[in-house]
């Protein structure tokens, strides 16, 4: 029973990293939308900022839980956030 028990462990971290990198996937295609002239576009782009953040603080709340039932507790400068992405400027490309 303990290898299942490790196995669903081992599972719940993979999920959390992989719903972890998506989210910060997202939120860099989210500030790229903002990037545009169109208006629209960018209002897009706002909004799912605000969402991405709202969902990495779920995920914040995995990975304390995760932490728990494994003993092994990953500091938040391990993780991708989106709060870390939040705050690097986009790049900018060169005027056409």
């Amino acid at each position: 029973m303990e290898s299942k028990e490790q196995q669903l462990m081992e599972l719940l971290g993979l999920t959390a990293r992989s719903l972890t990198h998506l989210t910060a996937s997202m939120t860099s295609m989210s500030f790229e939308l903002m990037r545009s002239e169109d208006e629209v576009t960018k209002a897009a782009g706002r909004r799912m900022i605000d969402r991405m953040a709202t969902i990495s603080t779920g995920l914040d709340e995995h990975w304390r839980l995760i932490g728990e039932l494994t003993g092994v507790h990953v500091a938040q400068e391990q993780i991708e956030t989106v709060q870390e992405i939040q705050l690097q400027r986009p790049p900018r490309l060169p005027p056409n």
